[in-house]
């Protein structure tokens, strides 16, 4: 048999197998590690990617679209900045506090750097004025990345917009220069709350906090960006409290503290399971071949991600606290086979060819299955995931491998005098007096003659997870990575108390393509106008050239056709005299309206269905603000008309509100038109502040967006579509849960079929899948019942869950029909299958089940999450077998154990009795 002569070359060449494993993961080790100091064609340094948003494809729609919506309105992601001061009667708007802010927000200005330059930022605060997408236009034209300087959103960025007379405003900065008394300061935080855009989004509605919103140029400066900031206010004086959060900085965040957590929380768990499995085997030199198998499988397999060219994701970096269990898993077994057998043998290389022919095919099946379990991500649309299950199998794959090959050759190269006095005392199969063998020894007794209640146990455990299942609540929130007293946590919890939300969300309203002009129907309304012109004592005859001039244009793009048109009249008019210039005046109106039509979002309609649409959706309490077209409009023209209230409000004509942008464009700030709209204003944007990230939240959001258009019907045949970082959270978690739901019922049908074809039994099959669907429906139900949310950590779970809980199954069944083999019936066999090889079950569900619980002290939830999750999974799968198993197996013992080869060991031992 190959796995008899494999284990017999460990045996026979210890020493080869372990030169072997060392030189091969140090050259995978060195082929990782190398091109991070030096280039090496065909190899990649490490790369990290900590963007959610890769959990969609490049290519999947709705990152194609939000990608093209950013770029259409202009759009970056934002680091939210919060300054509050709850001690000063009058907030963050006095003297001192306002002096800060300003001078915070000109260092902000120099938080950018040359594109190819990672070290020190521009000292330059003027340098990034102009800058726009990828952040161009220093003042030697390099580019630059950064903080977006011209759009950052602060007291001294922002205009003021007043009333400059009957038909004029009067733009000026808010804060120009940081005031002089308290009294001016207080005249910062009153303009600013006359003007909607500003109130509840720079300013807080309680007058106590400001907000800095800095747009940055790629999302992985976030950090960078938000350390700079944090080392500035350090040495603040006063009362202000300064918060930075954002999604942006929590992804970025999470990923520097992400490797950190790595390096403390995997080794920390393993030096708990390396304690426990001393106290189990009490010999030092052997306890750690299990170790060495576990860290050279994470290496290799983390070594190998990294030469593929594949980058760290969140997900990824999970890999070695996955395979870490599962490699010590086998190494238990094998531990606790040889604890159990050597005493018998009193030699090591004999007692090893037992338990290796003993446990090779269970060891074999629970590997592929726990392969098939964690190769089924592939199946998922979610890239990050697909690579996480295809290394973890890998990972998985080369335990397998080591624990088959180096633990025998390990345990060769120890001096057998270091074994003396080592192994379980008394006999293969002698009741055990020990508290875990009398413990065991019980249940055992207990299961196997109440068989019955067991069951009855049972049907009400998965009840009860039954119906935890279907309170699951599916939801994330990268800010929910953290933990509560996270400085990002606390900062998001001031801030979406004080602002109108740190989350940004974007609604993207559409016309209809522009599909031309219908030269024929604006022929026939020139016509119209020319009678107009008649009736009015106008010369008509001018309609005749500009009639021409339409005919022999191509009916192409509206805009481009009516701007070829406008520019015709105007000519004509600038060379007009007399009634001629009347005439021609008349038609660049008449020219004007007609393309004006074309500019759905300059419509009077259109806005009234907008500003209706902000009320539906602002309804919504985790709604917190949205600021659109409709806010600069009526602002504008509440101040074109003397500051007065009831002029708030949408002008009554395109041409008013034409008006209304054209004077908009005259601030310091032109360039934030075009953040809401599109210069053919034909496409405008809604920006959606919330006060929460849940996706559930954003979720409720959108259905009610869906119900106000089926109640309000879009004009013009305006389409609504989101985008943004929150909705992008939606889509692919909603992705991931439906794919992890079709993976993981993937799976279950090919353990199954392994299963039936290990044991060629449907009925054993289908038994070793109960532990694993008892776990599996426990554990999601426990979720659903304490209203845990079920975010990724705990759908990735459910692979994990796979593995251990048929581990578990098929090395109790694969050893109870060796027992009843050897004894002639089950209930001969009892004693035994609860002898060794429950021990051995024991073992590894105690040891890797608290040897996870340390992750439970990890700052980031998700490792907390893995870490409850391991272990829950690990006592639940061990406690199910030992359990539920002996139960079932008792009852359908005649059906079980009918295999003709049953028989005939029975009737032979009947026969030596006899």
């Amino acid at each position: 048999m190959l796995a008899d002569k494999a284990v017999y070359f460990a045996l026979s060449h210890p020493k080869t197998v372990a030169r072997v494993t060392a030189i091969v993961t140090l050259v995978l080790l060195a082929l990782a590690a190398v091109p991070n100091f030096v280039d090496v064609p065909g190899l990649k340094p490490v790369t990290v990617d900590t963007d959610p948003e890769n959990m969609l494809s490049h290519d999947e729609p709705v990152r194609v679209f939000h990608d093209e919506a950013k770029k259409r309105f202009d759009l970056n992601d934002i680091v939210v900045v919060g300054i509050v001061n709850e001690a000063n009667p009058q907030g963050v708007f006095n003297q001192a506090s306002l002096k800060r802010i300003y001078d915070l927000t000109e260092f902000a200005k120099t938080l950018n750097w040359p594109a190819e330059d990672e070290t020190e930022p521009n000292t330059d605060a003027e340098l990034p004025q102009g800058a726009r997408e990828g952040f161009s236009e220093g003042s030697s034209g390099e580019t630059r990345k950064g903080v977006v300087a011209v759009d950052i959103i602060a007291p001294s960025t922002v205009d003021n917009i007043e009333q400059g007379g009957l038909g004029s405003v009067n733009f000026s900065w808010l804060m120009p220069q940081p005031p002089t008394s308290d009294a001016e300061a207080l005249q910062v935080r009153d303009r600013a709350q006359r003007i909607p855009f500003l109130n509840g989004t720079l300013v807080s509605e309680d007058g106590k906090a400001i907000a800095l919103y800095l747009p940055i140029t790629s999302k992985d400066l976030s950090w960078r960006v938000s350390n700079a900031l944090r080392d500035y206010v350090e040495g603040w004086e006063g009362d202000d409290k300064v918060y930075i959060t954002g999604l942006p900085v929590a992804e970025d965040t999470f990923g520097v503290e992400m490797f950190i957590q790595m390096a403390i929380s995997a080794p920390l768990a393993m030096l708990t399971i390396f304690l426990l499995l001393w106290w189990f085997f009490k010999r030092l030199v052997l306890v750690t071949s299990p170790m060495i198998v576990a860290m050279v499988s994470a290496l290799a397999t983390m070594a190998l991600l990294v030469i593929s060219g594949n980058t760290i994701h969140i997900m990824s970096s999970m890999i070695p606290i996955f395979i870490m269990p599962i490699a010590v898993l086998d190494a238990i077994h094998i531990l606790s086979e040889f604890f159990d057998r050597y005493p018998q043998h009193k030699d090591r290389r004999e007692t090893l060819k037992v338990v290796m022919h003993t446990l090779f095919a269970p060891m074999l099946f629970t590997t592929l299955t726990t392969m098939a379990g964690f190769l089924s991500l592939a199946l998922t649309p979610i890239p990050p995931v697909q690579v996480f299950g295809i290394f973890v199998a890998i990972g998985v794959f080369i335990a397998w491998l080591l624990t088959m090959l180096f633990i025998p050759a390990y345990i060769m190269l120890i001096d057998e005098s270091k074994l003396q006095g080592y192994g379980h005392a008394g006999s293969v199969g002698e009741e055990d007096h020990t508290l875990m063998g009398r413990g065991l020894s019980a249940i055992g007794r207990g299961t196997t003659r109440r068989p019955a209640v067991v069951l009855v146990l049972t049907l009400l455990v998965a009840a009860v997870a039954g119906y935890g299942i279907t309170q699951i609540k599916i939801n994330d929130n990268p800010i929910k990575w953290f933990g509560p007293e996270h400085d990002i946590r606390v900062a998001d919890r001031v801030l979406n108390d004080h602002f109108g939300g740190t989350y940004m969300a974007y609604l993207a309203l559409s016309a209809p393509q522009d599909a031309g002009v219908d030269k024929a129907q604006l022929r026939q309304a020139l016509q119209v106008k020319k009678e107009e012109l008649g009736s009015a004592g106008l010369n008509t005859d001018l309609v005749e050239p500009l009639d021409a001039f339409i005919a022999s244009q191509a009916a192409g793009q509206a805009d481009d056709f009516f701007s070829a048109v406008g520019q015709y009249v105007e000519t004509q008019l600038s060379n007009a005299a007399g009634d001629d210039y009347y005439a021609w005046d008349e038609l660049a109106i008449w020219v004007d309206a007609r393309r004006q039509q074309q500019q759905v979002f300059k419509q009077p309609e259109t806005l009234h269905w907008m500003a209706q649409l902000q009320q539906a959706l602002v309804a919504d309490d985790k709604v917190g603000k949205i600021n659109s077209l409709v806010d600069v409009v009526k602002t504008v023209h509440r101040e074109l008309l003397l500051g007065e209230e009831q002029a708030f409000r949408i002008p009554d004509t395109a041409n008013a509100v034409g008006q209304t942008l054209i004077t908009y464009q005259n601030s310091h700030r032109p360039q934030d038109l075009w953040h809401f709209v599109t210069p053919d204003y034909r496409q405008a944007n809604l920006w959606l502040q919330l006060t929460s990230g849940d996706n559930r939240d954003m979720e409720a959001v959108m259905t009610r967006l869906d119900t106000f258009l089926q109640d309000h019907p879009a004009p013009q045949g305006i389409e609504a579509d989101w985008f943004g970082l929150t909705y992008i959270n939606v889509a692919w978690q909603d992705k991931m849960v439906k794919g992890m739901l079709k993976s993981f019922a993937g799976s279950f049908l090919v353990v199954l079929v392994m299963m039936v074809l290990l044991f060629r039994s449907w009925l054993m099959g289908l038994l070793s899948m109960i532990p694993l669907t008892l776990t599996v429906g426990f554990i999601y139900g426990v979720v659903g019942l304490i209203g845990k949310d079920y975010d990724m950590p705990v759908a990735i779970l459910s692979a994990l869950s796979l593995g251990l809980a048929v581990d578990y199954a098929i090395h109790f069944l694969a050893r109870s029909r060796e027992a009843v083999r050897q004894q002639g019936s089950w209930k001969a066999a009892v004693s035994h299958v609860f002898g060794e090889p429950a021990r051995a079950i024991s073992r590894n569900a105690i040891v890797l089940s608290a040897g996870f619980l340390p992750l439970l002290a990890a700052p980031l939830v998700p490792y907390q999450t893995v870490g409850i999750f391991i272990a829950a999974i690990i006592l639940c799968a061990g406690i199910a077998t030992l359990v539920i198993l002996p139960a079932m197996a008792t009852l359908l013992q005649h059906q079980i154990f009918k295999h003709p080869m049953y028989k005939h060991q029975m009737q032979k031992q009947n026969a030596e009795k006899g």
